[in-house]
């Protein structure tokens, strides 16, 4: 396995304002409570939400609990408010027990991916190289300067909720399917070469699943073979050929389904 380098959550660089905020999220209630100028949250706030004094916006802390904040002051240095807490953390920060198996793809579909997932509730997310994936992909900018966590957050900015994935890395299918519990006993493989079952087709207990969806290039047979090892399940959406941040939304979405989960 490996990881990249971590950075603070809010001090990633690349951080600009984002427009599908539903709740407004810190990795702690900022000093004061007040948005300094130089935070994008109160450009967002301001400029989008255009929002002023006494007006109300859902507030929270990433994994943490979900409030209602009451804006006290607005100005061209920041703003000011009072919160009150709407649900607890065991509430906001709650996240489906699947992990999403997803092999390295370019950044720009992976952003999609990332963002996705988070919003659908994923709790743990698990990106692998693979035998036809670009060893390039592994080393970019996404994941070296940490931006890959403005995407995670914007996921869960977007679910109005608190709780953000967790992600590991794994260098190969092989390491990814051996850092796997074994809890994570509902495993299934998305592929369209092999003859699997529809995915809508099965009755899922709502306990620890995985789906494992594979490259642009898809799985090769070796790889077929470690999942076979592993107890993962062939399965398919059809017969149409999709995209890899497709294949992710909509199976995570009939997984969840047929797990009583959505």
């Amino acid at each position: 396995m490996f990881s990249p380098p971590q950075f603070p959550l809010f001090h990633v660089r690349t951080y600009a304002i984002l427009l599908g905020m539903n709740v407004i999220l810190f990795e702690r209630m900022p000093e004061g409570d007040r948005i300094p100028s130089d935070d994008f949250r109160y450009g967002h706030i301001r400029n989008v939400l255009r929002l002023s004094v006494g007006d109300h916006l859902s507030i929270g802390i990433v994994d943490g609990p979900l409030g209602e904040a009451t804006l006290t002051a607005v100005d061209p240095t920041g703003i000011s408010f009072s919160w009150r807490q709407t649900l607890p953390a065991s509430e906001a920060a709650s996240m489906h027990p699947v992990t999403l198996l997803v092999a390295q793809v370019r950044p720009i579909c992976m952003k999609r991916i990332l963002r996705e997932a988070v919003s659908l509730g994923v709790r743990r997310l698990i990106v692998t190289g693979a035998d036809t994936a670009e060893k390039s992909y592994r080393v970019s900018g996404l994941w070296k300067t940490g931006e890959y966590r403005k995407y995670l957050l914007d996921g869960a900015m977007q679910s109005a909720m608190t709780g953000m994935s967790d992600i590991r890395f794994a260098d190969c299918v092989d390491a990814a399917v051996a850092s796997l519990a074994v809890e994570d006993s509902m495993r299934f493989m998305l592929d369209n070469v092999v003859d699997g079952v529809p995915l809508s087709s099965l009755d899922i207990p709502a306990g620890k699943s995985v789906l494992a969806v594979g490259p642009e290039r898809g799985w090769t047979d070796r790889e077929r073979g470690v999942f076979s090892t592993a107890g993962f399940q062939a399965v398919t959406l059809g017969r149409r050929v999709l995209r890899t941040e497709t294949a992710c939304s909509a199976g995570i979405a009939v997984l969840l389904g047929r797990m009583g989960l959505l």
